[in-house]
């Protein structure tokens, strides 16, 4: 059976959920079995980099 690629939405709701820790179990295993890993390498490296730019706004925000 050929496993469909996840869309681009599929991929940052992955991402969001994982970084909270309330990824479902159907979710999880659809986006081990849907291929390359890069997606979602990619979509966690842009997250971060977007938390951490909202942490020190929030902070500069609040000190400043």
């Amino acid at each position: 059976m050929h496993e469909q690629k996840p869309s681009l939405r599929q991929v940052i709701g992955s991402v969001v959920s994982a970084a909270f820790g309330v990824q479902s179990s159907a979710n999880r295993e659809r986006d081990f079995t849907g291929g390359s890993a890069t997606p979602y390498i990619v979509a966690g490296i842009v997250f971060t980099v977007l938390f951490i730019l909202a942490i020190v706004g929030v902070v500069k925000l609040v000190l400043g």
